[in-house]
């Protein structure tokens, strides 16, 4: 079995990518939007963290964070986030033998991705990466497009503008 170590950074700010265990023609996070954003609501009161970008695909989602102070604590975070959309929404999904044994449902893969952002550089290309995924994924042409995103919030600061990633003749295609 691979080693894997996380890095543990106390107020560190992490890139996660986080996976439906059935990535294939699968919707759920989209579908469910309302049942995600609300789980992410009810661990932000008790486990705070800084949302500094964040995209919902439909059967994945990547985000950048920022923990408070003296808090590592991202495993816990994830966990919960996890429990509370999956106690949400319908038990439709197969089970396997082996969840059904630990009493775990058939929605997340057991793992995700993080990166702890090392630096201004590493941070933008990773809210870039955040932010242009719907178009890596053939889901829309434009950024702008995509509802479930933080992008809208952050063009509204003033950090992003409303037809980056784009040319003027993607602009076009993005307001049809």
């Amino acid at each position: 079995m691979p080693d894997y170590r996380r890095a543990w950074q106390p107020g560190g700010t992490y890139f996660f990518t986080v996976n439906l265990l059935q990535r294939r023609d699968n919707n759920l996070l989209t579908r469910h939007i309302d049942l995600l954003r609300a789980a992410v609501k009810t661990v932000r009161r008790r486990h705070p963290f800084i949302i500094h970008g964040w995209v919902v695909l439909p059967e994945h989602m990547h985000c950048v964070i920022e923990l408070p102070p003296g808090d590592a604590d991202f495993a816990t975070r994830w966990r919960l986030i996890k429990i509370n959309f999956s106690k949400a929404i319908p038990s439709t999904e197969r089970i396997s033998a082996v969840r059904a044994q630990r009493g775990e449902r058939g929605i997340w893969q057991r793992r995700y991705w993080e990166h702890l952002i090392r630096d201004e550089r590493d941070y933008r290309a990773h809210m870039d990466y955040v932010h242009i995924n719907p178009v890596k994924h053939g889901l829309v042409k434009c950024v702008a497009n995509w509802p479930y995103s933080t992008f809208h919030r952050l063009v509204e600061k003033g950090i992003y503008q409303m037809n980056w990633a784009g040319g003027h003749e993607d602009e076009v295609r993005c307001n049809d």
